[in-house]
């Protein structure tokens, strides 16, 4: 387990530079989750540290391998100076919890809900988990493991999330697409979706 967060956290640092600030949670009867930040100008991006330790497990299969099954870790980019982000520490920790605590596969398209504002007067309380491969490269481990995808994070608000419900992922990153929603703005408002 810390070879891979070892790995894990050599190829973020590959990926996005040298972060200037780490916090750690640990939840009751969970591993730590580390929650690093790295300045890119300004662009502020979040990447948790130990979602990876241990395979993601169907809630539905009858054991679980404690070696196969997708990895992953969560990285969220805002623009900085613009509302307090760093508070997003402990609803990302929460997030990346999830797999070990409820038993969920964390995979590209689901939507992941913390019930409260991602940061202080954030219009989001959810985000869409975006395909892998894109800041950050997946990251290959021995087999039989599988690899270590990072995927972004993109803040819905709750009109945008029940939205995606109902016409699913990709109708709404088409809706951001055409409309140049900056996903980026912690402030911004909910895309048309008439």
């Amino acid at each position: 387990m810390a070879d891979v967060l070892a790995l894990v956290e050599a190829r973020l640092r590959t990926g996005l530079g040298e972060p200037d600030a780490r916090a750690a949670v640990t939840f009751l009867g969970t591993d730590r989750i580390e929650v690093l930040r790295f300045t890119d100008g300004d662009v502020v991006r979040y990447a948790t540290l130990g979602m990876s330790a241990q395979p993601m497990v169907d809630p539905t299969a009858a054991l679980a391998d404690p070696v196969k099954g997708p990895r992953a870790e969560l990285v969220l980019s805002v623009r900085a100076g613009l509302a307090d982000t760093d508070k997003v520490l402990r609803p990302l920790a929460v997030l990346a919890a999830s797999p070990q605590v409820e038993g969920l596969v964390v995979a590209p398209g689901a939507s992941l809900d913390v019930g409260e504002p991602l940061w202080p007067a954030a219009p989001f309380t959810s985000v869409l988990v975006a395909e892998s491969g894109g800041l950050v490269e997946d990251l290959d481990l021995d087999a039989p493991m599988d690899p270590v995808r990072f995927l972004p994070l993109l803040p819905m608000t709750p009109n945008e999330a029940a939205w995606k419900r109902v016409h699913g992922a990709a109708a709404l990153q088409e809706r951001w697409l055409t409309s140049g929603t900056d996903l980026r703005d912690p402030l911004r408002r909910s895309v048309s979706l008439d």
